[in-house]
């Protein structure tokens, strides 16, 4: 009798604790480097680069200071906390947001790129 309790008690803490090793190379640790590669590129973020903010705002950072940006986007400028901004608008991640000019083969930003140079 005790030595059935005993097994039943020793399967049961190793399905946990398998339980918790699946949840942590599963869940934890792929958002853990994520949370480093963020964290990375908010500290490198420099003037005149499009950014993407994680409410999924696009705008060029015009202004940077110790904890926020000033961007600039169609409508005018705002100001963000720097922890708000999640990711660069680069030709490479957004192939879709740009047109390729026929005439003489240059890459043309689209609308709100152009706008944002206007103002």
């Amino acid at each position: 009798m005790f030595s059935i309790l005993q097994n039943s008690i020793t399967n049961t803490i190793l399905m946990f604790v398998l339980i918790f090793i699946v949840f942590y190379f599963f869940m934890i640790r792929p958002q853990i480097r994520k949370q480093k590669i963020e964290k990375k590129f908010q500290k490198n973020l420099k003037k005149g680069i499009y950014i993407v903010t994680n409410s999924g705002l696009h705008g060029k950072i015009i202004e940077i200071t110790n904890h926020f940006c000033i961007l600039e986007t169609i409508t005018g400028k705002i100001k963000f906390e720097k922890n708000a901004i999640s990711k660069e608008l680069s030709q490479l991640r957004y192939e879709n947001l740009l047109k390729k000019n026929k005439n003489n083969n240059k890459i043309k930003e689209i609308e709100f790129k152009e706008n944002i140079e206007k103002k």
